[in-house]
Order: structure tokens, then C-alpha cells, then sequence
């Protein structure tokens, strides 16, 4: 069995290590400077604290970086020697993920794209790989485990480019149905507009139960849809609409991770922000 190093525990990382754990891997994971909430969150999981990053990354064969968006760099730089595979797994576009394998020259940098809900209570997402190295080596840790894997080619980038071109429908499809939904309610028209859509077998728009979970989402949310634009501005198509939406995301900043919203709260915060 391997050890392996987890940056850091967030909902969908503690998850991720979670399964590893339980199926037979020792997860280290740093608790420096980690809120309460994370440390509970890494031992539910089963996690091994460490004395500090250096230890955990001495130790480790494998290296998870799970991160938001804005930290994955910073990330790589303070592991700038580590010798081992280096998982970059974050929502990030697909040019700031060849920038971090050249921060880890040392390291064997595969390419990662997650892909669906943090694996508990029977969810099953797919880790998206690539990258010329150590493929393998990821799929055979992640082989008992209810996370899937799926290698896509040789070639960094591709695994980022396949989550954020996922992300951006997703999400954005997301912030979408929350606007329209509260359109449609600031003109009591709301149960005609479900009735409308739930003739689309699929309609987010049929899903208000979800709002609130957008709204509780939206902090990393945000940062991911700005990736994603950039990724579209690279390739010369339209990133206004992304961008827009990450906007409207940051109108959710106070609901962070708020389970006990409600759909009119939700809708509420979408009108006045702050208020």
C-alpha cells in the first residue's frame, strides 16, 4: 500500500482521502493553519496528521493537490523539490498546470480533473487523468475505491481542459436556473415556469432545491468559472457569459457553505447582496 500526501482536506479532498484510507492507503495530511471545521473534517476520514508540509512531503509517494483555484501554484512553489507524482488535481486552466510542472521538476506531474460529487453515500466521481507519467500509478491507487479514473492521453492540460469545459456548462447552467427561477417567482409565475420545464426531462430549472446548494457553493464556484473564461479567452471564444456568471456567484459570498438556506433566502441574497 502507498502513502500519500493530501493538499488539503477541503469537502471534496477529505472525501477523496477518505477512500483511499479505506482502502488500505496511509494519507498524511499538514493541520498548520487549518480551521477547526477542516481538522474534523481530515479525522472523519481517517487522515494522518504530520508535524509539518516537509514531512509530509519526505513521506509521501503521491501528492493529491486539491485545492481552490487561486492556490494551486503557490502550492507547487512551496513543494518546488518534492520527488515523487505529483497529483494536480484543481479546477485550473490547462496552461497553469504545465506552469506547475515546471515548478516540480523533480516530480512526476500527472494531470487531474475531477468530476462529479465528493465520494460518500454511494456518489462515484470520475478522476479525469493525463500527462505522460505515472497514469498508472494513480489508477492502480485509486483501483479499490469508489472514485473512478479515466486516462485521456499523454499530454498535460488535457484532464484541466476537460473539467473546466464540463464546469462551464455546468455551473453556469446552475446560476442560470437560479436567475430565472427568480424571475419567474418576483412575478408569481414560478409553478408555471416548473410546470413548463418539467416537460424537459433534466431541466436544472426543475431543480429549486439546488438553488441553495449553489448559493452555499458559490465561493468556489466563482473562482472556478473565472479559469474557465480564461481558458476560453486562450482559445478565442467568448468568455463574457462565464465571467458573468462568476459575478453573480460573488452575490452568494455571505452564504458560504450554508446548508440551512432556503430557496427565498437564496433568491433574496441574489437581489441584495450584503443586505
Amino acid at each position: 500500500m502507498s502513502t500519500v500526501g493530501l493538499l488539503h482536506p477541503g469537502a471534496m479532498g477529505a472525501a477523496v482521502g477518505g477512500q483511499l484510507v479505506r482502502a488500505g492507503h496511509r494519507v498524511l495530511w499538514d493541520p498548520a493553519d487549518r480551521s477547526e471545521t477542516t481538522v474534523e473534517r481530515a479525522t472523519a476520514a481517517g487522515l494522518t496528521p504530520v508535524g509539518d508540509l516537509a514531512e509530509l512531503l519526505d513521506d509521501a509517494e503521491v501528492v493529491l493537490s486539491i485545492c481552490p483555484p487561486a492556490f494551486a501554484e503557490d502550492l507547487a512553489r512551496n513543494a518546488a523539490a518534492y520527488v515523487g507524482t505529483w497529483v494536480e488535481a484543481n479546477a485550473i486552466t490547462p496552461q497553469r498546470t504545465r506552469r506547475i510542472a515546471d515548478l516540480l521538476p523533480a516530480s512526476s506531474v500527472v494531470d487531474g480533473g475531477i468530476v462529479g460529487s465528493p465520494p460518500v453515500g454511494g456518489k462515484a466521481p470520475t478522476l479525469y487523468l493525463s500527462g505522460p507519467h505515472r497514469t498508472d500509478l494513480v489508477e492502480e491507487l485509486f483501483a479499490a475505491t469508489d472514485v473512478t479514473t479515466h486516462v485521456l492521453g499523454e499530454q498535460i492540460g488535457q484532464a484541466s481542459a476537460l473539467k473546466l469545459s464540463y464546469s462551464a456548462y455546468q455551473k453556469a447552467s446552475r446560476v442560470l436556473a437560479a436567475v430565472s427561477y427568480g424571475l419567474a417567482a418576483d412575478h408569481g409565475v414560478d409553478q408555471e415556469l416548473l410546470a413548463i420545464a418539467g416537460k424537459r426531462p433534466g431541466s436544472y430549472l426543475t431543480e429549486t432545491g439546488y438553488i441553495p446548494k449553489t448559493a452555499a457553493r458559490a465561493w468556489r464556484w466563482s473562482p472556478e468559472l473565472i479559469e474557465a473564461a480564461d481558458m476560453l479567452q486562450e482559445a478565442g471564444l467568448p468568455d463574457d457569459m462565464l465571467r458573468a456568471a462568476a459575478a453573480i456567484l460573488d452575490r452568494w459570498a455571505e452564504a458560504k457553505d450554508d446548508r440551512d438556506l432556503s430557496v427565498d433566502q437564496a433568491v433574496e441574497l441574489l437581489k441584495n447582496p450584503g443586505g
